[in-house]
């Protein structure tokens, strides 16, 4: 019979159309460990390497849901290397994640993470539990620990939503991890990673609550952002002047996770920054 599909039978390695594995990072290895995003640490690090680095990334949850903010700035050393860099990505249908650390390791991290979370939904015919989901990506920040040892340290904050949680009102989850790839779920139902985390973190302290609704959430992790620019040089708030604002991606039960449109998050940051505005011409910080 006449092959009509457009490829020869010897084009591809008939690994390539096994089903044995539902990991795609297990394939990668395999076929093409290049394409790791980890795979640079095969070379013998003598020192630091110095690299771009994201920084502030803020997470919370609340009543229905859970949403991740990202600033916007990556750093190399004292220098800004980019001011518009984003950090924060959906997954799949009801989890994101967001970066901080090297740059370009976590962004590739990142999106082999997605495909990782699509590929196994197609050779299982259902999606990872959220337990799988942060399973999966522990195993990708250990395979990245070498590199780390040298100064390439990334490392993920993740959200998702619970669809067999008892209570929907209660069903956000946030999820950090360590370097070697242990993870740990965050219960005070908010956390923040990267260079501004500790003052992000006081920020969310004062302002977190449980009980509110997606919009004051979403108001609490940019007034958190904020804090974190306003004592972390390497943190960035709202950029008026460039419009640049930062990324958000929400997580719900009925519209599962999306990224919040540009003008949104504009109208957020700019009644932050107005705020922050009319209470120093008060004198209040």
């Amino acid at each position: 019979m006449e092959n009509t599909s457009g490829i020869s039978g010897s084009a591809l390695p008939a690994a390539y159309f096994s089903s044995t594995s539902s990991s795609f990072t297990e394939f990668l290895k395999a076929q093409a460990p290049d394409l790791l995003p980890w795979h640079r640490q095969q070379a013998t690090f003598t020192r630091e390497v110095d690299a771009p680095h994201g920084t502030t990334i803020v997470a919370v949850t609340f009543a229905g849901g859970v949403l991740i903010a990202g600033d916007r700035r990556a750093t190399s050393g004292n220098m800004i290397a980019s001011r518009d860099i984003d950090k924060i990505m959906v997954a799949d249908e009801y989890s994101a994640v967001g970066i901080a650390g090297t740059a370009g390791i976590g962004v590739e991290m990142a999106k082999l993470y997605s495909v990782e979370l699509a590929h196994y939904e197609k050779i299982e015919g259902v999606a990872l539990s959220l337990d799988g989901k942060t399973n999966k990506l522990a195993n990708m920040v250990k395979g990245n620990l070498e590199a780390a040892m040298a100064g390439l340290v990334a490392l993920p904050l993740f959200v998702g939503y619970d669809t067999e949680a008892e209570d929907p009102k209660r069903a956000g989850r946030i999820v950090s991890f360590d370097v070697a790839g242990g993870r740990y779920e965050e219960n005070a139902g908010y956390h923040s990673i990267g260079s501004g985390s500790v003052f992000a973190k006081t920020s969310l302290k004062k302002s977190y609550d449980p009980d509110a609704d997606e919009e004051a959430a979403i108001r609490a992790a940019v007034e958190a952002i904020y804090d974190a620019a306003d004592e972390d040089t390497a943190s960035a708030g709202p950029d008026m002047i460039r419009r640049i604002f930062p990324s958000i991606a929400t997580i719900t039960a009925e519209r599962g996770a999306e990224r919040l449109p540009d003008d949104q998050a504009a109208a957020v940051a700019e009644a932050v920054v107005r705020d922050r505005a009319e209470r120093a011409a008060q004198g209040r910080s």
